[in-house]
């Protein structure tokens, strides 16, 4: 009988080319703790057809396109990782009997608004699960595991919120608030709920599965005493500080996304309106590189993370410079004084806070403008 230890809740395009692609290739090398059940939890019909498409005998087709250590990519994958899939709108009873039994690890990523509560999770019913939450449908799904005895079990979250295990989990107990006191206890006790972070440009789909994402992809999941590695993959580390982590991602790709705004606003939204449009122009890589090497790594290597910060520039720039992406400077200025401050105030804050007293004229000077909007 097919036996899925990994249950995923979510069928975005990102999870196709991130998660279940390092799965897939994992598993071919027998290293992966085993294959996917992927639970639509929408109940969406329209998506039938991607339902059917995750489950191809052959697989369905990941394509990579962009820049590896400055050269091209464009190559294509087969995920074989996913062997079942569930709704649960139409089969509960089959999603219950896999989290009393076989699973052993529970993923998910659902859309922005999955993690808001919603007037049904207040509820002691377990059903209809279609008006709860996320965490709503996980604490009833994670009871129907604790009364069939109430075997260990881990959660790993991989929305892109801050500390996103630890905010499922009081999310869930939040959920649980009318469920028995013995159920909150193992929820605690005998759940594992992992921080990890994520990271992949995943470009567009493809139909009916399927997606194009950029080559660079990171799974940072955070170390924790009983840690079960879903699989091991080149794009997969294992963490003590996930803040690291978040800082290279937050302080040079964020960072840079929102300095080169900063220029085309002053600029009047003129000249190039794609982020690889300004790295192809010599003269714009150039003072983003600047911007980098004078301003930006002395801060972590005040901090002693200059080398992982350095390595991450050189992956940036390639990043950025992807000639399959169209990535426009006019979506990331969005709410771009929001950006400013948490992109570029906050990271001189950090970067004086370690010691850094280096000169900072271009983010200062984009800095001195953060009233304006986009």
């Amino acid at each position: 009988m097919l036996s899925t230890p990994i249950l995923q809740f979510g069928t975005s395009r990102f999870l196709q080319a991130h998660v279940d692609l390092f799965l897939s290739d994992a598993l071919a090398r027998g290293e992966a703790l085993g294959p996917v059940t992927v639970v639509q939890s929408s109940g969406d019909p329209a998506r039938a057809a991607r339902l059917g498409g995750l489950t191809a005998p052959e697989g369905y087709p990941v394509r990579l396109r962009g820049l590896r250590a400055g050269q091209e990519v464009d190559e294509e994958h087969r995920v074989t990782s996913v062997r079942r899939t569930l709704s649960t709108a139409t089969d509960m009873e089959a999603l219950l009997d896999l989290v009393r039994g076989e699973v052993q690890i529970i993923l998910s990523n659902t859309a922005d608004a999955g993690f808001r509560a919603r007037p049904a999770d207040a509820t002691a019913e377990t059903q209809p699960l279609q008006e709860m939450s996320y965490p709503g449908k996980l604490a009833r799904l994670l009871l129907a595991r604790f009364e069939a005895g109430g075997a260990r079990i881990q959660v790993m979250p991989t929305e892109l919120v801050q500390n996103n295990g630890d905010t499922l989990r009081e999310l869930v107990l939040e959920a649980s608030a009318e469920l028995p006191g013995a159920f909150r206890d193992w929820l605690s006790t005998d759940v594992l709920w992992v921080n990890s972070l994520v990271d992949r440009i995943v470009s567009e789909p493809l139909e009916p599965a399927g997606a194009v994402a950029e080559p660079y992809a990171l799974w940072a999941i955070e170390d924790r005493p009983g840690l079960i590695l879903p699989c091991a993959h080149p794009d997969v580390q294992v963490v003590a500080d996930l803040g690291k982590v978040e800082r290279l991602k937050l302080f040079i790709l964020n960072l840079g996304h929102t300095w080169m705004v900063s220029r085309w606003l002053d600029e009047g939204r003129q000249g190039p309106a794609l982020v690889r449009e300004v790295l192809a122009d010599p003269e714009r890589r150039a003072a983003l590189e600047t911007l980098y090497r004078e301003e930006v790594l002395p801060g972590f290597a005040a901090a002693g993370e200059g080398a992982a910060a350095t390595a991450y520039v050189a992956e940036t720039l390639d990043r950025f410079a992807n000639p399959f992406l169209d990535h426009g400077l006019s979506d990331i200025a969005q709410n771009h004084s929001e950006k400013l401050e948490r992109r570029l105030a906050a990271f001189v804050t950090w970067a004086r806070g370690q010691g850094d007293r280096t000169e900072k004229p271009r983010i200062n000077a984009a800095l001195a403008r953060r009233e304006e909007t986009a």
